[in-house]
């Protein structure tokens, strides 16, 4: 299928809308269809929860591994550093994910609950169910927290359950972002097999990031994004 016969056929489908053609026009064949294969496997069923995490490497780190398992949402509650990841670990991921921002774990929670997410805190305690164990029946939030502190004891107190990556060795602890890699590769596989087309992005899901994906897939379409958005409030 061609470019021209391809938008015509997300048209109809409500995934893009006319003036979605201008950044259209701008991107490859093979670009765009590269960006809508990934699109087909995003989730929004599993999700992450940075409460606190300073180290940029290791926020950058989480957002390359939560891109390359197909999660695409990430929530950021900022701690005594600013969030900023180092763009040299995240290799372009943080570009293609949603970032929401919380002012503090609470808000976070809430927001999840409201969403139907059942809240999953990463604490090594006797009540731990190990991740390769974890019911994925309802949409999962995990909860990551400090380098140094783990969790505060607000986001423990408001989790539903905990977790732990099983460990037989002598350390009792991974770094935060491979335990972050670790939860994402065991809960994406084993509920894409568990749940089928429930798994993935709903319709509206995937307009609204389709629709960003083509103002943001290159240099030259955010720049005429730019231009656009100042001409238009003229």
């Amino acid at each position: 299928m061609d470019k021209e016969a391809l938008f015509a056929q997300l048209l109809a489908d409500g995934l893009v809308d006319e003036a979605d053609r201008v950044f259209w026009d701008l991107l490859t064949p093979q670009r765009i269809q590269r960006m809508l294969e990934v699109l087909s496997q995003r989730t929004s069923h599993i999700t992450v929860v940075l409460e606190a995490v300073d180290d940029g490497h290791n926020q950058a780190a989480v957002l390359r591994s939560a891109e390359a398992f197909g999660v695409q949402e990430i929530g950021i509650i900022v701690g005594r550093a600013p969030f900023a990841p180092s763009e040299g670990v995240t290799q372009g991921a943080h570009k293609w994910l949603t970032l929401r921002r919380y002012p503090d774990i609470r808000a976070a929670v809430s927001a999840l609950r409201e969403r139907g997410y059942r809240i999953w805190a990463s604490r090594l305690d006797e009540q731990a169910v190990p991740v390769d164990r974890i019911d994925l029946s309802q949409p999962a939030a995990f909860l990551f927290g400090n380098e140094h502190e783990g969790l505060s004891e607000d986001a423990l107190a408001l989790a539903d359950s905990t977790f732990i990556v099983p460990m037989v060795g002598f350390v009792e602890s991974l770094n935060i972002s491979v335990a972050a890699a670790i939860t994402l590769f065991h809960t994406t596989r084993r509920a894409r097999a568990e749940l089928g087309e429930r798994y993935f992005l709903t319709q509206a899901e995937r307009r609204q990031i389709l629709r960003r994906w083509l103002r943001t897939a290159t240099p030259s379409v955010r720049r005429l994004h730019q231009i656009l958005q100042r001409e238009g409030s003229n």
